[in-house]
């Protein structure tokens, strides 16, 4: 054994936050907080991990999964960073989203034109190291192009999150972390940690979001309806953050 490897105890080593203890309480892991305590209680770190992707799986869009992003994305514009949105999948609602605290002066949002380019762009964004939050949906993802993505963001510091159709539960994944979103009754988010770094989650987490009493009438009310109506009811609206 050298000096140097000597030089370092076994706590030196456990107090490293690249270092998985293999139990959830009290890990030392940088992360931002997802702005729901029920949920930060769940996330390794009590948190988004920075320096680690985040896949967030879903066939929907539009009924408050971007509430998540948005203390990751108030944490960019605290350090002065920029936040980069690829390829979402509606237009963004600028008001909402400045209302919800973002800087739309620091704010990203690319187009690429294939599947690949935006794959491409998430993964030199992260290793660019100028973005303190990538956000990317993509619809397809092979298994060595997520793990790219993950190699990308274990070289910063940024939380990284890669929005995917639920079929991608059933594929092999390198994200250190992999939840299930969908909506929720009383319109709140439903909340499912089916991969993560400690104990596994055996139950789903309903966060209450931000709305007003009049839309969780109206959303309980078309939930009820059959599917083709729902969908109709969504159309290409903007992506807004609520």
């Amino acid at each position: 054994m050298t000096a140097a490897l000597r030089h370092f105890s076994l706590d030196d080593i456990l107090e490293r936050p690249d270092v998985w203890r293999g139990r959830l309480a009290g890990a030392r892991l940088p992360a931002v907080s997802s702005g729901f305590p029920a949920l930060d209680a769940e996330l390794p770190g009590g948190g988004w991990p920075r320096g680690a992707l985040s896949e967030l799986l879903s066939d929907d869009a539009g009924f408050g999964e971007c509430s998540l992003l948005l203390p990751a994305l108030n944490a960019a514009r605290e350090e002065g960073r920029w936040a980069v949105l690829i390829a979402p999948p509606h237009a963004l609602h600028a008001p909402a989203w400045v209302s919800a605290g973002v800087d739309c002066a620091r704010l990203a949002v690319l187009a690429p034109e294939s599947p690949r380019d935006l794959l491409w762009a998430a993964e030199q964004t992260l290793v660019s190291g100028a973005a303190g939050v990538v956000a990317c949906w993509a619809e397809r993802a092979a298994p060595g192009e997520v793990r790219r993505l993950q190699v990308a963001a274990a070289g910063g510091q940024a939380p990284a999150f890669l929005f995917r159709p639920r079929r991608a539960r059933a594929q092999a994944s390198a994200a250190p972390l992999r939840l299930l979103l969908s909506p929720g009754p009383q319109g709140t988010l439903g909340v499912e940690l089916f991969k993560r770094r400690g104990p596994p989650c055996a139950r789903t987490i309903f966060l209450e979001l931000p709305r007003p009493a009049a839309w969780r009438d109206d959303h309980d009310a078309l939930v009820a309806r059959p599917a083709s109506a729902a969908a109709l009811h969504r159309g290409a609206r903007p992506l807004a953050v609520a």
